[in-house]
């Protein structure tokens, strides 16, 4: 039996409007998500982090989900199955037992035109010998994608006959690879359009905060010169049974009026009782409280018992008096180990450290001079 070859078809090559807004998207979720990222962690934004995690995530899913039923289509569609002429072949590796194999086919389906087609294959070192150029195999496809030609390597008793008597004559070109081909470069400009784009929204949603400048006087300016505390700024507060944390976002301070005091407060809020600290550490932006635990015979103090209209003139007065002309950092420490409310403040600068410590009302009993 003689199979004579038909001009061949090639697959469209057109993507498809549903394609180009798929992969816009996906240029825009992979932008912003990996802008998030960057930004969250420059500006230190758990939400940002958490939505340039989760949004990749959700949007994977959503394309799984949406493309579900196709899959389960394509599964439900019996192949075809056609037999094939060997123009040629080549092995691309051999490092084990199945070698991959480039074969170029001319496969000549029942009822239709013979086309040319080139197909990569495992093959077992084993069964390598049996196909040669010239050879008639047996090969399935889907009847939608007759590039993804598979090899039948163990055909029905009825295909091995038909495979043994007939003869293929080559068909011409063009040759069809494995895989459908690309569908273009504009499906690819516009993602990476859509790419930068959905970066620069993030960066450019946030641009007021990333690209402020930075005030060289920041540091000499005293705690209590600093204005009310942006309401729009964003704050964090972390509360635990052994301690709590509130963190600040930028434009606030601690020493802003009221500002300590709500901090403190918002750790305690919802207690049935006011819980004694063991030590709290306040900076610029910062406030950390480590609390008696539970049933401790730990030295605690009342919160309330800070004096907190004091505190801000006690870290100007160690910024300021001690000898350290230009501070860089500071903090302020409350304990009551020794028995009764301490509170110490110590700078650090260039020109080294100071410290100065204060009683539990506020009055200044010690001064430690940078040396």
């Amino acid at each position: 039996m003689t199979i004579t070859p038909a001009p061949p078809s090639a697959p469209p090559t057109r993507r498809t409007p549903l394609g180009l807004a798929r992969g816009i998207l996906t240029g825009a979720v992979i932008g912003s998500s990996l802008a998030a990222l960057v930004v969250g962690t420059v500006l230190e934004r758990v939400p940002l982090l958490v939505g340039g995690l989760a949004v990749p995530i959700a949007y994977g899913l959503l394309v799984l989900a949406a493309g579900a039923p196709g899959r389960a289509r394509e599964a439900a569609i019996i192949p075809r199955t056609a037999l094939a002429m060997i123009e040629s072949l080549r092995a691309t590796g051999g490092e084990s037992s199945d070698v991959p194999v480039r074969f170029d086919l001319t496969v000549a389906p029942d009822g239709g035109p013979a086309y040319r087609v080139e197909s990569t294959q495992s093959v077992n070192l084993v069964d390598l010998p049996d196909y040669k150029p010239g050879g008639i195999i047996v090969v399935q496809y889907p009847p939608h994608q007759p590039w993804a030609v598979k090899l039948v390597k163990r055909p029905t008793p009825e295909w091995e006959d038909r495979a043994a008597a007939a003869r293929i004559d080559s068909a011409p070109g063009p040759v069809l690879t494995s895989e459908p081909p690309p569908g273009g470069t504009v499906g690819g400009y516009l993602t990476l359009l859509a790419l930068l784009l959905g970066a620069a929204g993030v960066v450019f949603a946030f641009r007021a905060e990333l690209f402020a400048p930075e005030d060289p006087h920041a540091t000499d300016r005293p705690p209590s010169a600093a204005g009310p505390a942006d309401p729009g700024t964003s704050s964090t507060t972390i509360v635990s049974a052994a301690s709590g944390t509130v963190a600040l976002g930028p434009g606030q301070s601690l020493f802003d009026e009221g500002r300590l005091r709500l901090a403190v407060d918002s750790l305690t809020k919802g207690d049935g009782k006011k819980r004694q600290a063991l030590t709290v550490v306040v900076q610029d932006r910062l406030l950390t409280v480590v609390f008696t635990p539970a049933g401790s015979q730990a030295p605690g103090f009342d919160l309330d018992a800070l004096p907190y209209p004091r505190i801000p003139d006690l870290v100007r007065e160690a910024r300021t008096t001690l000898g350290v002309h230009s501070p860089r950092t500071w903090q302020l420490t409350a304990e009551s180990l020794s028995g009764a409310l301490t509170l110490r403040v110590g700078v650090t600068g260039s020109d080294g450290a100071a410290s100065l410590e204060a009683n539990g009302h506020g009055e200044i009993v010690r001064r430690v001079p940078a040396r």
